[in-house]
């Protein structure tokens, strides 16, 4: 990482979706469920699901960034996790912000895979050192990304801790 960072407006960002879903359509990869990869991939999911008319989306809970560039040890789910169940036989489309060290969403590909009849992964941005090669990325790149729903403070401040429900 140089210092310089990629500045994501929202914009630019429903240009990114948008590009991203006719790169996924114009694949011919039709989705049964979009599991969006909570936080960052609510964005991405929400704005895909509509581009590709789908309406099965699910959410997966997983806690890893901690601040800019920390971590916790391993990516953790958080309860509720959804069932396996309901993506039998499905065409699944894993969908994120970023693939950054890509532990997230291998944990995520891992937890489905052997359920699915297929699954793949679309990501706004993958990084070079990515553990995954997603299917569908919009934009490479190893600078630190300024999402324009995480780039200010929070409104409130919960913590430096796992969220359990």
């Amino acid at each position: 990482m140089t210092g310089t960072r990629e500045n994501l407006t929202y914009e630019k960002f429903g240009r990114a979706v948008r590009e991203l879903a006719q790169t996924i359509a114009d694949d011919g990869f039709e989705p049964d469920v979009i599991l969006s990869i909570a936080r960052g991939g609510v964005f991405v999911s929400g704005g895909l699901a509509y581009a590709l008319d789908c309406k099965n989306i699910h959410l997966i809970n997983v806690e890893f960034y901690t601040g800019v560039g920390t971590t916790l040890a391993m990516p953790v789910m958080l309860a509720p996790v959804p069932d396996v169940v309901d993506f039998s036989h499905k065409k699944v489309l894993i969908a994120d912000d970023v693939a950054d060290t890509g532990r997230t969403l291998k944990l995520v590909h891992d937890f489905c895979v052997d359920e699915v009849a297929e699954v793949r992964s679309a990501v706004i941005y993958e990084k070079s050192q990515s553990l995954v090669k997603c299917e569908y990325v919009w934009k490479r790149t190893d600078e630190w990304i300024n999402f324009p729903w995480s780039v200010e403070q929070p409104v409130v401040r919960r913590g430096e801790r796992v969220r359990e429900i």
